[in-house]
């Protein structure tokens, strides 16, 4: 019957709560660093856009085309990197929500138990008190 408790269930549940939320911080840890290669990549783009090396000249029109995409794929990104943000915020409340519910639940069933406690000792109580004699059916 131990295992059923309902403390049981909870912790088990905060556990995979826990997981999840784990789960989002590794998504949004990827997003920042995909984040951070993109504003890399503009950063290099932009030296060489600004260069006074022929070479570079010669690509300028390409690099332009470049720069534009990288700072439409930076906006999705940040898009995306707040999105997960929110969803890690949103994972952590769940799982503090469930362990407050489990500590509640563990509380709940310690008093129960200390009820059940204090019932038997008053059976035992009058069960000690009452005489023998009168335990028997006098019908």
């Amino acid at each position: 019957m131990a295992g059923n408790k309902k403390s049981d269930k909870l912790r088990r549940l905060v556990d995979v709560q826990r997981q999840l939320e784990k789960l989002a911080e590794f998504e949004l840890s990827t997003t920042v660093q995909r984040k951070a290669e993109i504003d890399q990549s503009i950063d290099t783009t932009v030296d060489a856009l600004s260069s006074t090396d022929p070479v570079h000249q010669q690509f300028s029109k390409n690099y332009a085309d470049r720069l534009t995409r990288l700072f439409s794929r930076s906006q999705q990104i940040v898009a995306q990197q707040k999105a997960q943000e929110q969803r890690v915020l949103r994972e952590k409340t769940k799982g503090d929500r469930l362990e407050e519910r489990m500590g509640d639940a563990k509380e709940l069933e310690g008093r129960l138990a200390e009820d059940e406690r204090m019932y038997d000792l008053v059976d035992l109580g009058l069960m000690v008190s009452t005489p023998a004699s009168s335990k028997l059916d006098k019908g």
